[in-house]
């Protein structure tokens, strides 16, 4: 009726830890925040593309400080083509 069971498993071997990576030395970095209206977040949600917006607007904080007016047009034209 019932079937014995006449084969034994073998015991699992000890699999051996694999080595740990070394992670790279990372930046100190501190959190920057301020707040908007809900239409300013989705402009900047639109004009930076789908995934974006964070990068958008720390490459346009850093550009308008450093007086890149290159970087910055870049940025706008981005959002031109992202806006249409």
């Amino acid at each position: 009726m019932s079937k014995k069971k006449s084969d034994k498993q073998e015991p699992k071997s000890a699999k051996e830890p694999k080595p740990k990576k070394e992670k790279a030395a990372r930046e100190d970095l501190v959190v920057f925040a301020f707040r908007l209206p809900a239409t300013d977040r989705d402009l900047i949600h639109k004009a930076a593309g789908p995934g974006k917006a964070t990068k958008f607007v720390h490459a346009a904080a850093l550009a308008a400080s450093n007086g890149d007016d290159s970087a910055f047009k870049e940025l706008t034209a981005q959002a031109r083509s992202n806006i249409k």
